[in-house]
């Protein structure tokens, strides 16, 4: 691969297989006129893939040296230096719709979803993330791959894992294989845009006690008595001796509804 080596301080994998990047790019199920931001497009394969599209394209970088590359490579695209984790993508995107893309740095990956599911939320993600990591947010109640992940994404966006990339498809080749995850906002989120950061710190916090039952978790979370942490478990209908792990998100959600708010 020509141009700048990959940093491993950033977590640099590049892939530059066209077929793979031309599905992840068809993944995202464009309209023409569409907004798509990139996220980390490194030498721009993807970028390129994303340009062959009927769309305007956003692509933001944050190692200056693959910038006067980008910008060669992907002339129509608008390349922006930067941290995707501290702009502001409305900003960039302007008003309207739009829809997100990117092979995302393994050590930011959890900060970036939670960071791409913030309200006002695009109409599509698709993120090339470690497989674990598809695991872990596609995981359903029960699983050992289940936990505060896969209940705060579920709980706003209805989640596919879409296909495994092998990590021979990149350079340098990482330890493990990636999955391309798809996350399309629910029209109806399972908690309203303002109760978000509330319902993920209960996530958080319960899943802290995830082999716990259900009424001891609560009572370490709230500080609350075990009558008055009874008394609520008895609103949402959850038995007192469940365990955070056996709970799907709507069972969260029913029960932060009856926590006091200050829980």
């Amino acid at each position: 691969m020509s141009g700048p080596r990959p940093r491993k301080s950033l977590s640099q994998h590049f892939l530059a297989d066209p077929g793979i990047l031309a599905r992840i790019a068809a993944a995202l199920q464009a309209e023409p006129g569409d907004t798509v931001l990139e996220i980390g497009p490194g030498p721009g394969g993807l970028t390129v893939a994303l340009a062959r599209l009927p769309v305007r394209v956003i692509a933001i970088e944050r190692d200056a040296r693959l910038i006067p590359g980008l910008r060669a490579r992907v002339p129509t695209a608008t390349i922006v230096e930067g941290d995707a984790l501290a702009l502001d993508w409305h900003a960039l995107v302007g008003p309207g719709p739009f829809r997100v893309v990117g092979n995302i740095p393994y050590h930011i990956t959890t900060p970036l979803i939670e960071r791409a599911l913030l309200p006002p939320r695009p109409a599509c993600i698709v993120f090339l993330v470690q497989k674990e990591v598809a695991l872990r947010v596609s995981a359903r109640p029960g699983t050992a791959a289940y936990g505060a992940l896969s209940v705060g994404v579920q709980a706003v966006a209805r989640v596919e894992r879409l296909f495994t990339v092998p990590a021979g498809a990149f350079s340098p080749r990482p330890k493990v294989d990636s999955a391309v995850l798809r996350l399309t906002p629910l029209a109806e989120p399972l908690v309203r845009d303002q109760e978000v950061e509330p319902f993920r710190r209960l996530v958080v916090g319960l899943f802290g006690f995830r082999r716990k039952q259900l009424i001891r978790g609560l009572r370490q979370h709230t500080g609350l008595g075990p009558e008055a942490v009874a008394r609520l478990l008895a609103q949402t209908g959850l038995a007192p001796a469940a365990r955070p792990e056996t709970l799907a998100p709507a069972a969260f959600v029913r029960l932060f509804h009856v926590l006091p708010r200050s829980s």
